[in-house]
């Protein structure tokens, strides 16, 4: 019998594409090009795109394409504060019906805006209330303060850095993390077994939030991705990077074709097995 070997093992984990990965091509395009490059599914973001509010045209899409959407992320940005309602509540109640009309597992939601002062003081207890309504996990996304030269506005409540509240489902974006100067590592670790869903992107602390294709800058992407792996995590990591600076559809594509490799290579771990 030959001498135990490292093989490589790829863990339960998806690779999905965010549709804003794509912008300003649209939705439909992001449902494509996901197909294309072997992506396990999409993220919707849910935006100023029709086709990303209209959940029976994302299911023809899905069809078609036979692309799985695995998350819904809610009109939460300050250009889509008309999006499903000026009311930010009925924004998540309509985040998660389509979420399960749709098969997706997540709703992602970011913290509310510190003037958005009454949902602020209701979130964290409304969004342990709607978890409570459904299997589709609310997974609350880590922020950033806002900086102006030597300014920073804290512009989210009840903070930026979510894990200093209790909500049952985190999502990392890294990204957000460079550009809030946090310790992404560490921040992973306070979110423990509640983190749900990964924001996967690059940067390099700029004040402006950047979504580089991982490995691009300086934040510890491979680690994490290493470090989901071994732990067994079931949640899904998310490709959203911004492509706008792309110079053609090929360019876009040969930039998201990097960032699926990498967040595979990265989230394979080796296993010694006997082999004979």
């Amino acid at each position: 019998m030959a001498e135990p070997r490292d093989v490589v093992r790829i863990p339960d984990a998806k690779v999905a594409l965010s549709t804003a990965s794509v912008y300003p091509e649209s939705t439909a395009t992001a449902f494509e090009i996901a197909a294309r490059l072997g992506y396990d599914g999409v993220e919707v973001m849910v935006w100023t795109d029709p086709v990303s509010q209209d959940i029976e045209a994302l299911r023809r899409l899905s069809d078609y394409h036979r692309i799985p959407v695995l998350a819904v992320h809610a009109p939460c940005l300050l250009i889509t504060q008309r999006v499903w309602s000026t009311d930010p509540w009925t924004k998540l109640q309509r985040a998660r019906a389509a979420a399960e009309k749709l098969g997706a597992g997540t709703v992602v939601v970011h913290p509310p805006f510190r003037w958005q002062r009454q949902y602020a003081r209701d979130f964290v207890d409304g969004v342990w209330r709607m978890a409570n309504e459904t299997d589709v996990r609310f997974a609350v996304e880590n922020m950033y303060p806002w900086r102006y030269r030597d300014r920073e506005m804290l512009a989210y409540a009840p903070d930026w850095d979510v894990t200093k509240e209790d909500y049952r489902h985190f999502t990392i974006d890294l990204s957000h993390a460079s550009t809030s100067r946090t310790d992404t590592l560490r921040m992973v670790d306070r979110m423990g077994g509640r983190l749900g869903h990964v924001h996967l992107a690059d940067g390099r602390g700029s004040a402006k939030d950047e979504h580089l294709v991982p490995g691009r800058g300086d934040q510890p992407c491979a680690e994490v991705l290493k470090g989901l792996a071994l732990s067994g995590f079931d949640g899904h990591v998310v490709i959203e990077v911004n492509t706008r600076r792309a110079m053609s559809g090929a360019e876009r594509e040969a930039d998201l074709a990097e960032a699926l490799a990498f967040a595979r290579l990265h989230l394979a771990s080796a296993l010694k097995v006997p082999r004979s």
